[in-house]
Formats: structure tokens, C-alpha cells, sequence
């Protein structure tokens, strides 16, 4: 296969993994479902970023979730009014803000997961039995080179 091959390879796996995501946003839209009206987008990922990998300092979650930190500072003031984070200050470095998923994330956020378990479940059961296979080895991948943390991984329950 020439370089030219290879390029033109490569841009439709690209143009298929742009379409798989526009797929799995609009899964999570509507998994969200009645908490889409208290919890954006951009929320449900800083709630998943906390609970996937434990409490972060702020400038480290805008990184996490490639945001500025005054975006990050207005996205926590809502969480933190909605209940569903908590903000204290570091013991090392009293300079640093400290989020953390509060009990009430953690079950918005499993609340929510469920739901997207389900409507997942739904999309999938439109595949067969290989394809359901090939999908998961494939997003597995892909997941892991992305950075996302699994979620049998996850630190434990903050409200335990």
C-alpha cells in the first residue's frame, strides 16, 4: 500500500471515529434525559473526570477537561450550588482548590450512567453478536489511547 493509500486509510478511519462520536454525544444527550435541564454536557464530563480519577486540584481538572480556568471556575460555582461537588482548600498548598465529587454527584452520575447503560444496551442490541465484538475491542482501544479511566477502576464511593 503507497503513502497515499495509507493517508486516505487513515482519514476514514478518522471520518469513522468523527461519526461514532456524534453517535455516542447523541446516546449521552439523551441518556441524560430530565437531568440534561440541571446538568450540561461539559458537567456530566468534570462529574465523570472526578469520580474516574478522585479529587483534583482546579488548574489540573481545566486540563483534564481542556477548559480555562475561569470556564472551570464558573462550571464549579454551578456544582458546587446544584450540591453535586465540593471545593476546599489544599493542606499542602493552601494557594490550591481541591474538587471533589460530593455524595450527591456520585448519584446524579450513577443515576445517569444508568440510564446511558441502558440506551447503550438499546443501540447495541441493533448489531450482531461479532459486530457487538469487534465494536469493543475497537472503542476499548480507543478509549485507552484517549486517556479515559475504565470504570471498574474508579476510586471508591465518595459518600462512603
Amino acid at each position: 500500500m503507497g503513502n497515499d493509500a495509507l493517508v486516505q486509510a487513515g482519514e476514514q478511519v478518522v471520518d469513522e471515529v468523527l461519526t461514532a462520536t456524534r453517535a455516542l454525544i447523541a446516546l449521552t444527550t439523551r441518556s441524560l434525559g430530565e437531568l440534561a435541564a440541571d446538568l450540561s454536557a461539559a458537567q456530566y464530563r468534570a462529574l465523570v473526570v472526578l469520580a474516574s480519577r478522585g479529587p483534583q486540584r482546579m488548574v489540573d481538572l481545566a486540563h483534564l477537561l481542556g477548559v480555562e480556568p475561569s470556564s472551570l471556575g464558573r462550571m464549579c460555582d454551578r456544582l458546587a450550588r446544584k450540591g453535586f461537588i465540593r471545593r476546599r482548600r489544599a493542606r499542602s498548598d493552601r494557594r490550591s482548590v481541591l474538587v471533589s465529587l460530593s455524595s450527591d454527584g456520585r448519584r446524579v452520575l450513577d443515576e445517569a450512567t444508568a440510564a446511558r447503560r441502558a440506551v447503550i444496551r438499546s443501540a447495541l442490541a441493533e448489531l450482531t453478536p461479532q459486530q457487538r465484538e469487534c465494536a469493543a475491542v475497537a472503542l476499548r482501544a480507543l478509549s485507552r489511547a484517549a486517556g479515559e479511566v475504565p470504570d471498574d477502576q474508579w476510586p471508591g464511593d465518595p459518600g462512603a
